[in-house]
């Protein structure tokens, strides 16, 4: 068939060129005058075949073909006029001269959206449904014959540029050959369009499209989107016209940020770090990204008001002057202008396509400089422009600096300085009710400083902000390996900050700092770069299954992540915990609002400070600091945590579990209290079984989970041992945990204090003996005396129950009753460590094999690495922290079944 194709655009161009695939003769193309000297995409892919293309400004006046234009077009002989994107009014005299007359291209389901803004009111309407037709020319405005349509789902979010680019364009570049053919075939129908349901919309200019904010906040997010990018739709904020871009509907809580005024709207907008939030008449909000001044300014939305450091004057390297008289080259080499530091790049014509030429040239000639497209349409002047690249060459990005109210000290012989406010979304804010708590210093109950106190309603905003990360941010998107690459960057600034976070760590808990360096710290780095390493390592499985014959089947598994998960750790080991916790949830893909110990918050916001230097995505990490009662409550109960990992008391892993349980059933993991048993048999080797001994219960004051809670000596070497340890106990110093000779430092905080008093006037009510301690030390601070039991027997509280302090409760059993000491060992509701000393390798296994304990220690104690797992049974708890089992805690198993025949 003989086709002319009148129109312009890279639309027309591959109409174009998929009707010459089809075989068919194209025998003119019909377009545009060049602008600027360049040409149209059309007329250059035609004159690249040497197809007869033909430029006019106009095909009549007054309605009546030029003579002179008509002969011309008719000289080419078409068979079917093929009009894809047409500018231009064309006579009826050419649409009706050809033996199958001329189709037409509209991108709107007929009759609705008649005119040429048919795509932007498509959005402006809220249409939930688009779509293209492609109808026979007649003399009315878009009225012919339908040949066929196309529909399509509108998006939310979609604008002009996506859905045209997503479904208008390519699918309306196959319909047009399809129809083409039809119409070769002798198969094209012709529908007359039914006027039931017809819509004339005007043609949008700039002076009609101001957003009218007495509407609702969908149809305010309706209209902006569907003027986006052109003509813009605009609004009056102090007498100026603004345009807005990248509108969406904004379904989260009310962002925090700085009130804007805005002319007919029902509540002042607010300008917060994700963009300007504008409310409806309805109270919902729109949110849009990006605005442009009347000078054609265009920054993004969030830094309205404030000072634009982006356009700072740069002083250039020759290297650089260089780059920029190849800028202004490439930009005259796609504008056919003059250029100079006024030029706009789209005032002088430019299109969508350009932009994508311009990146890609920016990256050729400029030493790899590499831009998005939004770089340009943020920087349409051509002196903003090369500021923008340089600053790119340089290494600088167009980011709010990382700034937070800092607390600082002289301590420890260094200068310290740390967060003190909830960390929600990779800032660090105030709560919502601006209240705060002490944390204390326990060598002397000194305030180190105030601490934000975390509400419901942070931990709502929290938990939207993981949500967000996980689902839409770049946080679920990313590659396990770059997951990792994330992780071990983090776990390198803890390493190179380690020395401040173990001070804080001994100032904020009372541990030892030299302990707290090797093991609060360096077990924590240590935890990190274990699960960064595990990111790229989990995989699912294939299975055998039958088939289904005579088709085959082949089933495989995912292991996904789990989504927001919510962690909750103790106040012995601060960054520890986290760290146990949080690596493996991080490894698995998730994302994790954390609540610290409301009475040692500092490590874990320390920690948030460099989450955000590692350059981890918003909303990834948030930690809320506070009491249990509100945040961890409401941490169980929320419907979007799907997992929660808890370290605590039993009795608050109990209530923790049966929130979790009534609200969403999800998944939890608890770490609870222990009453770990160590057997002392003779045959050990003494000075090692007093060495460990000692470590198994005064080992970080005794505020450890694991801490032997029971001692129980073989009888022929029971005087002797306790002797030795009391010893021992004498040659402790006891003071100030940040002095390197301190064996011994003050207890967490006050109230645990007066427990651990309290549970030795316990012991020594029922009966047991008091050789050692007992007592606070006198001096200043949160100090207890290492203290030692003896002759406990089964039933008292103290063999019970821990004291979670430096508590030794030691009780003696007769020689060679295996049998006997491990009933007593299991003999409590508690399961979590367990240990054993003996040199018979037998025994040791005997005994190994029958302690109800998740670990066993032989001849050693507190013995943990980050490949062993962790976790306890009975009320100790379930789920394991640590090693590759930890991973399991936080990842969700999908089976995948697929059925396939023979390839055919």
């Amino acid at each position: 068939m003989k086709v002319a194709v009148i129109g312009q655009s890279l639309f027309g161009a591959e109409v174009y060129r998929l009707l010459q695939k089809d075989g068919h003769q194209i025998v003119g193309v019909f377009t545009v005058p060049d602008v600027n000297g360049k040409p149209d995409p059309l007329a250059l892919a035609a004159a690249k075949d040497n197809i007869p293309v033909f430029k006019y400004k106009r095909w009549q006046t007054k309605k009546v073909a030029i003579p002179e234009v008509l002969a011309e077009y008719k000289s080419v002989g078409a068979e079917l006029n093929v009009l894809p994107f047409c500018s231009q009014f064309i006579p009826m005299d050419v649409i009706n001269h050809p033996k199958y007359q001329s189709i037409i291209y509209h991108p709107s389901l007929l009759p609705r959206h008649r005119g040429a803004s048919a795509i932007n009111w498509t959005l402006m309407q809220g249409d939930k449904s688009g779509g293209f037709t492609v109808f026979w020319a007649d003399d009315g405005l878009d009225t012919g014959p339908i040949l066929l349509q196309k529909k399509c789902f509108v998006a939310p979010d979609d604008t002009v540029d996506s859905i045209y680019n997503r479904f208008l364009f390519p699918e309306g570049v196959k319909a047009m050959g399809e129809a083409v053919q039809m119409i070769h075939q002798g198969r094209a129908p012709k529908i007359v369009q039914p006027e039931e349901g017809a819509t004339y919309d005007p043609l949008l200019k700039k002076a009609n499209v101001k957003v009218d904010l007495n509407q609702s906040a969908e149809s305010i997010h309706n209209f902006i989107r569907g003027c986006d990018k052109v003509p813009g739709a605009w609004i009056e904020i102090n007498g100026e016209k603004v345009t807005l871009y990248g509108s969406r509907l904004w379904n989260r809580m009310e962002p925090r940020g700085s009130k804007v005024e805005l002319a007919g709207a029902s509540k002042p907008a607010i300008v917060h770090k994700n963009g300007m939030v504008i409310f409806g008449n309805d109270g919902k909000m729109v949110n849009v990204n990006q605005l442009q001044f009347e000078n054609g300014k265009m920054i993004q939305a969030c830094k309205f008001g404030k000072e634009d450091t982006s356009q700072t004057k740069l002083e250039l390297t020759p290297e650089e002057e260089t780059m920029i008289k190849n800028l202004k080259i490439v930009w005259g080499g796609i504008l056919n202008v003059e250029v100079d530091e006024t030029t706009d790049f789209f005032k002088s014509g430019a299109g969508s396509m350009d932009v994508v030429r311009l990146v890609e040239e920016v990256k050729e000639k400029c030493n790899g400089v590499s831009l998005q497209n939004e770089d340009v349409y943020m920087n349409a002047g051509f002196e903003d422009f090369t500021s923008c690249v340089i600053r790119r060459f340089r290494g600088i990005e167009d980011k709010e600096p990382f700034t937070f109210d800092a607390v600082q000290m002289r301590v420890n012989n260094m200068d310290l300085s740390f967060p003190h406010q909830c960390f929600i979304d990779n800032e660090f804010v105030d709560s919502s009710d601006g209240r705060t708590f002490d944390t204390i210093n326990p060598n002397d109950e000194s305030v180190i400083c105030k601490v934000s106190r975390g509400t419901i309603e942070d931990v709502n905003r929290a938990v939207e902000a993981a949500k967000v990360a996980f689902y839409e941010g770049e946080w679920g998107r990313m590659n396990a390996r770059d997951r990792g690459t994330l992780m071990y960057r983090l776990a390198d600034l803890m390493d190179e900050h380690k020395e401040e976070l173990a001070t804080l760590e001994s100032m904020d808990s009372g541990a030892v700092y030299t302990l707290a360096l090797k093991t609060h710290v360096g077990m924590s780095i240590d935890t990190f770069r274990y699960f960064a390493g595990w990111c790229d390592k989990i995989q699912g499985l294939t299975i055998p299954i039958n088939h289904a014959r005579p088709s085959k089947n082949l089933t495989y598994t995912k292991r996904e992540p789990i989504g927001v998960c919510g962690i909750v750790v103790p106040w012995n080991y601060p960054l520890m915990m986290l760290a146990w916790k949080m690596a493996a949830c991080l490894a698995a893909g998730n994302t994790v609002v954390l609540k610290p110990a409301q009475v040692t918050p500092l490590t874990a916001l320390k920690f948030a400070e460099l989450v955000v230097k590692a350059g981890f995505p918003p909303g990834v990490i948030n930690i809320l600091p506070g009491p249990g009662s509100s945040i961890g409550q409401a941490m169980s109960e929320h419907p979007d945590i799907r997992k929660l990992g808890f370290t605590g008391s039993t009795p608050i892993g109990k209530t923790i579990m049966e929130s979790c349980a009534k609200v969403n059933l999800k998944k939890v993991s608890l770490e609870l209290g222990g009453k770990s048993p160590l057997i002392i048999f003779s045959d050990c080797d003494m000075d090692k079984a007093v060495r460990m001994g000692m470590s198994s219960v005064f080992f970080n004051k005794g505020e450890n989970c694991i801490a032997a809670g029971r001692l129980f000596v073989e009888e022929s070497i029971h005087d002797e041992y306790v002797e030795r340890i009391i010893g021992e106990i004498k040659k402790m110093k006891i003071g100030d945990p940040l002095d390197r000779s301190t064996d011994h430092g003050p207890q967490n905080h006050r109230a645990h204090l007066e427990k651990l008093l309290e549970y030795c006037q316990e012991g020594v009510k029922e009966g047991a003996k008091l050789v050692y301690g007992g007592k606070q030390v006198d001096r200043k601070g949160l100090f207890m005396e290492p203290t030692v039991f003896t002759e406990v027997e089964d039933h008292m509280f103290i063999a019970q129950e821990e004291s979670f302090g430096p508590v030794m409760i030691i009780s003696k059993f007769q020689d060679g009753d295996i049998d006997g000491v491990l009933k007593s060992a299991n003999g409590t509701e508690y399961g979590l460590a367990s240990g054993v000393f003996t040199k018979d390798i037998n025994k040791a296994m005997y005994v190994a094999d029958n302690l109800d304990a998740g670990t066993v220690f032989v001849n050693t104690y507190n013995k943990t690495d980050v490949a062993q797992p962790f976790g306890g049974f009975k009320q100790s708890g379930f789920g394991k922290d640590l090693g590759m089992e930890a991973l399991q805690e936080y990842l969700k198993t999908k089976a995948v079944t697929m059925e396939y025949g023979q390839g055919s």
